[in-house]
């Protein structure tokens, strides 16, 4: 994986040259992809190479082969190229460069259509590998294109969870420091409620008299007058009643009684509280 990074970053800053190299995600189906391309590249840059050296050579070789035909024009018929008139030399010129360009041995008819025909292929062929390339370069900018959006997004996400981790983590340590002062208050109050019970203890005070026994005197008192009050219901029938019925006045009597004692029960406690 190392090795196919490195390859392909030095390929990217061939390509680019002095432009800056464009970022992309390094994952192992983009490096795979950018990888083979610059394998494909090297191969093409190759080819390329060799064909320029067999072209040089053949080059030397009609050079060769052009004043071996010089020697036997001016040996054989006395013809120089001096001795051609300007049109005549400029198309032998132009008949000599094409048959180099197109690698023929000589420059019959016969040489020449393959030859052209060869070189219309292989154009075509560079032609359609062009394309493709070009395709699978523009499919790989689009796949850089959307990694790149993608990246910022996750970058954006990423800094939106940090500040938000940072207020979260400054609310847990505020909440913390409030913890603690509060933990702290309530062992402070712990400790007043033990000292002032010891206080009291200490002092022999009337259990009768703390909070919780008023508390509870307060509930007997409810308590009582709950019950009056259906006495005083009972009561309520014999207020018209005529005084005269004997019976009538020992229901009464009995009847106030029993709302006296219950009313001096209930003065004595709330004399007591």
């Amino acid at each position: 994986m190392c090795e196919k990074i490195k390859k392909v970053n030095s390929w990217l800053s061939t390509v680019f040259g002095d432009q800056p190299v464009p970022q992309f995600e390094v994952n192992t189906r983009t490096v795979d992809i950018l990888y083979q391309l610059a394998q494909s590249s090297e191969a093409r840059c190759s080819d390329t190479a060799l064909l320029i050296e067999d072209v040089k050579q053949k080059a030397s070789e009609y050079q060769a082969d052009c004043v071996h035909l010089q020697d036997v024009l001016l040996q054989g018929v006395d013809l120089s190229c001096a001795s051609l008139s300007k049109p005549a030399a400029d198309y032998l010129s132009a008949l000599v460069d094409n048959a180099m360009v197109l690698g023929v041995r000589d420059t019959a008819l016969g040489s020449f259509m393959p030859a052209v025909n060869n070189l219309t292929s292989e154009l075509l062929e560079a032609e359609k590998s062009n394309r493709r390339l070009e395709r699978e370069l523009r499919a790989l900018r689009k796949r850089l294109g959307a990694t790149l959006v993608l990246r910022s997004s996750l970058q954006e996400d990423i800094n939106k969870t940090v500040k938000a981790q940072a207020v979260e983590s400054a609310k847990a340590e505020e909440r913390l420091l409030n913890m603690d002062f509060v933990t702290t208050k309530a062992k402070e109050l712990s400790h007043r409620r033990e000292r002032a019970e010891t206080q009291l203890v200490s002092r022999n005070m009337d259990k009768s008299i703390t909070h919780q026994a008023i508390v509870q005197l307060s509930e007997e008192v409810t308590t009582l007058k709950q019950e009056i009050i259906p006495l005083k219901k009972k009561l309520e029938p014999y207020m018209d009643l005529s005084p005269s019925p004997s019976l009538a006045q020992v229901k009464i009597e009995e009847a106030k009684r029993e709302l006296a004692a219950l009313d001096s029960q209930l003065e004595m406690k709330v004399d007591f509280k």
